[in-house]
């Protein structure tokens, strides 16, 4: 369970997690964290967020942002706003470490949804792009499709594609949530 001050790492991209005010702490109103990103970390894929808005301020470093099929850069001082339903992905493409102050409005259960994709790369349970393997996606996806959605393929076609395909990974041993990660 996120708390205010429990890091989360994901070995793989190169991203730490640092809890600043959970879910529980604002009445689900704020997510927020401090993020740091390793040098050349890994960009994650193209997603967004439905009905959440995400607010980063830049600590330390560059952050390199793809939006509306534009590359940004952002440095120290700069701040960036990314309303409900807005692709996009963010990642560190430089030499040195970059911190982000990060806030995502309203909560959800985006903390989970972190603590289950870290917990997984910890376990050696994603490819070497940082991603969990198909099945495992279906089961998150269908899981955090209120917080958390990948932009390809459109999303109605995920349903589908996911709903169908949810019962085959569960039995294959995939699980929308892992206790493990989020006690």
């Amino acid at each position: 369970m996120a708390v205010k001050g429990k890091v989360i790492t994901n070995p793989v991209t190169g991203q730490q997690i640092k809890f600043i005010q959970t879910a529980r702490d604002t009445a689900g109103a704020l997510l927020e964290m401090e993020s740091t990103y390793t040098a050349g970390s890994k960009e994650p894929p193209p997603h967004y967020h439905p009905y959440q808005s995400e607010d980063f301020t830049i600590v330390e470093g560059e952050m390199t942002v793809r939006m509306n099929g534009r590359l940004t850069v952002l440095k120290k001082g700069d701040q960036l706003h990314i309303p409900p339903g807005t692709v996009h992905s963010m990642w560190n493409n430089t030499s040195a470490t970059a911190v982000i102050n990060w806030k995502v409005q309203p909560a959800m259960d985006t903390e989970y949804f972190f603590e289950n994709a870290m917990g997984l790369a910890n376990d050696g349970k994603t490819k070497a792009d940082g991603m969990p393997v198909f099945l495992q996606v279906v089961s998150l996806a269908a899981k955090y499709a209120d917080t958390f959605r990948l932009s390809r393929p459109p999303y109605g076609l995920q349903r589908v594609l996911f709903g169908i395909l949810r019962p085959v990974a569960y039995l294959a041993g995939y699980r929308s949530h892992y206790k493990k990660y989020i006690d």
